[in-house]
């Protein structure tokens, strides 16, 4: 994987099949966590196949619309936490549009995800909704991660580390390998983010 280089006023990255299907994966993941049918399937029974490679990482996908799911209440945080009944009503009247809007610019990056070939080109104006899409997953993942400060993310890199050595090694670590995946999958996206908002950045400045 290369991360977004500034071409012009667009901005472009390379992965290859395997990345793009990865990613594209826990993107449509995100999706039916905010009650979507998995994208590019119009049948609910459709939307996690037997063989999805993701059924067993968390079940990014379970109780999409039950309001206790912490990582749906880090997609659509209460405007007022010390305050149920403000909250409450700040969520009836914004939540659908809130929604609508994630699970659209999700679905963009879906497509483009999809498509053939290596290069994922972004214009520069899509560049902060597609970064928005990215915070969104990376916001998931991390949920399930259990990061909740800067000491959670020191012990995934470790963990991350010690798995990495064990595999070159050929030895077996103390590490939870489908965390130590996922974990890897959060850094990527967020190391990908990165790449992104610093071409949208150069491109700012080019126009001041």
């Amino acid at each position: 994987m290369r991360g977004f280089e500034r071409d012009g006023d667009h901005a472009t990255a390379l992965m290859d099949e395997e990345e793009r299907t990865v990613i594209a994966r826990i993107v449509a993941d995100v999706g039916l966590l905010l009650g979507e049918v998995r994208f590019g399937t119009e049948d609910p029974d459709d939307a996690v196949a037997p063989d999805d490679p993701f059924a067993g990482l968390g079940d990014l996908g379970a109780k999409a619309s039950a309001p206790t799911d912490p990582a749906v209440l880090r997609l659509l945080p209460n405007a007022a936490p010390d305050d149920e009944e403000i909250s409450d009503e700040f969520r009836r009247l914004t939540e659908g549009d809130l929604r609508s809007l994630k699970v659209e610019r999700l679905r963009t990056m879906w497509e483009q995800l999809s498509a053939d070939g290596e290069e994922w080109t972004l214009p520069l104006a899509e560049a902060a909704p597609t970064a928005a899409a990215l915070t969104d997953v990376r916001l998931v993942l991390a949920t399930r991660l259990g990061l909740d400060t800067d000491a959670d993310v020191d012990r995934l890199h470790a963990e991350i580390d010690a798995g990495v050595r064990a595999l070159d090694e050929d030895e077996e670590a103390p590490v939870d390998h489908e965390r130590v995946w996922l974990g890897m999958l959060y850094q990527a996206l967020s190391w990908l983010q990165e790449t992104l908002v610093s071409c949208l950045a150069a491109g700012q400045e080019d126009d001041v």
